[in-house]
């Protein structure tokens, strides 16, 4: 029987594997995410205008659709609207932000190495593991997004690109949990 503490090693490792990948996709390759967020023109105005609302995440028209008329409805359909994720003041830290995604790719790995311990025994040949495991992480991270451009507007330009990065990861995840695999 395979127990969570005996796969230590390929969860850390893991982790540290898409933690490193996502770094490169994200700061080292500038034709792949550095395209994924236009710029307005008038960006200045909006921020000005959002000086005092407080961080949080809204729609934009911001009404209750089941209050207007047919007619006001229509008008607003005719405008721009979108999802607005704010934070003000605009604080950011990336240490801060690269330590708690490295965490969130930790708790990732614990529940694929979770769902590999629950489904294949000691010595389960590295085919099986990999597939168990890639798998998961293609669940863990490559439709995160999609509900976005559904719901949302998010191009699906970007969506794919977030797929693809998912499928490395999960492509990451799947090796190392078949090379780790205990014996």
């Amino acid at each position: 029987m395979v127990t969570l503490p005996m796969l230590w090693l390929p969860i850390l490792l893991s982790a540290v594997f898409v933690f490193i990948a996502s770094n490169i996709f994200w700061m080292a390759l500038p034709f792949w995410h550095h395209r994924d967020y236009g710029k307005i023109a008038t960006s200045d105005r909006i921020v000005d205008a959002l000086v005092d609302t407080p961080s949080g995440q809204y729609m934009v028209p911001s009404h209750d659709w089941n209050k207007l008329t047919p007619e006001e409805r229509a008008a607003f359909q005719k405008r721009p609207g979108g999802l607005l994720l704010l934070r003000n003041p605009m604080q950011f830290s990336i240490g801060s932000a690269l330590a708690s995604f490295f965490i969130l790719n930790v708790v990732i790995a614990v529940f694929i190495a979770y769902v590999c311990r629950l489904s294949l025994s000691a010595g389960a040949p590295h085919a099986s593991v990999f597939r168990v495991a890639a798998t998961a992480g293609i669940l863990a991270y490559a439709f995160n997004t999609v509900s976005d451009s559904i719901w949302f507007g998010k191009p699906w330009l970007v969506t794919v690109r977030f797929i693809i990065d998912g499928l490395i990861y999960a492509l990451l995840i799947g090796t190392t949990f078949a090379w780790l695999w205990p014996h």
